[in-house]
């Protein structure tokens, strides 16, 4: 069977099963998961070019974890840096320890029992980030925390990866990883001054072409993967990291945007051959310590959590949101074990142990995380236990702002001239690289994007902004973000703009609180400037040098007025 043919079976079984889970309103990763078990060597064994899949299921983590580097700007850095570092070196060394005891009581030896109790540690960066983006959660308060808990879980795991690797090297265990981690951290310093300070040089260039600005991103990723790769680190923590190196460019939301169905696309893939993995062998001897452990991680986890985020001080609703998200092990807890019997340190029982654990939390946890709205009023009594006496409030991240315009030249230059007082409260979005470029110069607030990219104006939070202004002269485009922004909210004030009076009037007739007509607004606020003159020409005099200076600026900023038939 070749690879078109297996990529097409399951495409089509995924997006049966999928179909079937969203019916039953659960997670859409469960149908992945189960389309992999019907495809493995366990039912159909259809997997014939696992090889080749493999290397798309890597292609979207790589995406995925290039896509939460963008996003990992030092502000966010800053907001959740500390709850981060916090719970996460704590949770690896109380999970650890009590994992370790819990398997010694078990039976496993002392180095079986290691290899358990940090496998049982490491939560699924992949599978968490993929239903918080599901949930569109992953700008709240709790979604922020988790990438930064997940990304000290991911730099810890990539170290220990790379210790015990150094025992497949026959070198210096230290000297090895010492020397690997020196290369990783010099090697991000280096492409941090490039994408600061080469990068940003070229920035207009490359957005000039949407196209191309595709074609880049995916090449800045997966280069930048691939060469962490070659000096001894992880694909991850490389594709991260490349994400990181753009996330201060004004571009970062629209290369993201423009990557997500690549994302979701690879990462069916992946979650399809994870499923195909899990294939276990002597199940009911390892029955009962697979439920113990399994019980562990989705109740011990998160009260570990649950106690860490109360002493910082937030409320009930992040700490039990945050919590339930560490209710799993990681796809990493499989690569550890499978290193672990390569160097036969570990019995394969030990590999099918973990395998069990695996498919049981990650199946529970899919629901906990999914459906942590509806829990939390089941556990908010309890919860109140770990709650401080004055709690920080859970709150979107996301600006949320109060005015953004679409469109920043010739009408949008008058909008901008007015609102830039505002601040962080003001938003200009922009699909002129040069005009994004300009207006950064000035210290304005502005974003290169599309107003008809749907996964762009997701990032906006367009629902809780009071007021849109849309300068593009495009009646499709200015539809789209009509129906967008009333799809969810009526009371946001949209100023649209048309040059077209049915057009103008179809605008009004879905929602649009006001439709700009230059050529009949400005004739209109002509002769209200006559009138106002009272025949007095001195008054008009000064509205006239007032004009000058201000067509002058404009033609100085190459703002011309287009041209009209004088028809």
């Amino acid at each position: 069977m070749n690879l078109f043919v297996q990529l097409s079976l399951l495409i089509v079984l995924a997006a049966t099963v999928s179909g079937v889970m969203r019916l039953l309103k659960q997670p859409l990763i469960m149908g992945y998961i189960l389309t992999g078990l019907l495809v493995g060597p366990l039912f159909l064994n259809l997997l014939s070019d696992q090889a080749t899949l493999n290397i798309f299921s890597q292609m979207g983590v790589s995406i995925l974890l290039f896509i939460v580097g963008l996003s990992l700007s030092p502000k966010v850095a800053r907001q959740v840096g500390k709850v981060a570092v916090i719970t996460g070196l704590v949770q690896i060394t109380v999970t650890t320890l009590i994992g370790f005891l819990l398997s010694r009581l078990l039976g496993f030896n002392i180095l079986e029992s290691l290899y358990v109790a940090v496998a049982l540690t490491f939560s699924s960066t992949i599978i968490v980030l993929k239903l918080l983006a599901d949930k569109k959660d992953s700008e709240k308060l709790y979604g922020r925390m988790s990438m930064g808990f997940l990304l000290v879980q991911d730099v810890f795991a990539t170290i220990l990866l790379v210790v015990i690797s150094a025992f497949s090297h026959g070198t210096n265990v230290v000297v090895f990883a010492a020397l690997t981690l020196l290369k990783g951290a010099l090697l991000t310093a280096v492409l941090i001054f490039v994408s600061s300070k080469l990068l940003a040089k070229f920035g207009t260039f490359l957005a000039a072409s949407q196209e191309y600005l595709f074609l880049f991103s995916i090449a800045w990723g997966f280069g930048l993967a691939t060469l962490f790769q070659y000096i001894g680190l992880s694909l991850e923590i490389g594709a991260l990291i490349a994400g990181v190196t753009l996330s201060m460019s004004p571009y970062a939301q629209e290369i993201s945007s423009r990557l997500r169905p690549l994302r979701d696309f690879f990462l069916i893939l992946f979650f399809v051959l994870l499923g195909s993995t899990l294939v276990i062998s002597d199940v009911l001897q390892l029955a009962l310590p697979a439920l113990i452990l399994s019980l562990f991680v989705l109740i011990g986890d998160p009260l570990i959590m649950f106690a860490i985020t109360g002493l910082l001080g937030y409320n009930k609703k992040t700490i039990f949101q945050f919590g339930v998200i560490g209710a799993q092990i990681s796809e990493f807890a499989l690569i550890l074990v499978l290193l672990g019997v390569k160097l036969g340190h570990v019995d394969k029982s030990i590999l099918s142990l973990v395998t069990l654990v695996g498919l049981t939390t990650i199946a529970t946890s899919s629901y906990l995380i999914m459906y942590s709205d509806k829990l939390f009023p089941l556990f908010s009594p309890f919860l109140a236990l770990f709650e401080g006496k004055k709690p920080i409030q859970d709150h979107v991240l996301k600006h949320a702002y109060d005015v953004i315009l679409f469109g920043c030249n010739r009408v949008g230059y008058d909008f901008i001239r007015i609102f830039k007082h505002m601040n962080s409260k003001f938003l200009a979005v922009d699909f002129d690289p040069q005009v994004v470029e300009a207006l950064t110069k000035h210290r304005i607030n502005v974003m290169y994007g599309d107003a008809e990219d749907s996964e762009f104006l997701e990032t906006l939070c367009l629902e809780k902004t009071k007021m849109v202004v849309s300068t593009i002269p495009d009646y499709e485009a200015n539809l789209f973000l009509l129906t967008k922004i009333r799809r969810d909210s009526t009371k946001t004030i949209v100023i649209l703009l048309s040059y077209n009076i049915d057009e103008a009037l179809k605008l009004y007739d879905r929602g649009a609180t006001y439709v700009i007509m230059p050529h009949f607004i400005g004739g209109q606020l002509a002769s209200e400037l006559a009138l106002k003159a009272d025949l007095d020409i001195d008054r008009l005099l000064d509205k006239r040098i007032a004009h000058i200076d201000y067509l002058t600026e404009r033609k100085a900023l190459g703002h011309l007025h287009p041209a009209h038939s004088k028809r």
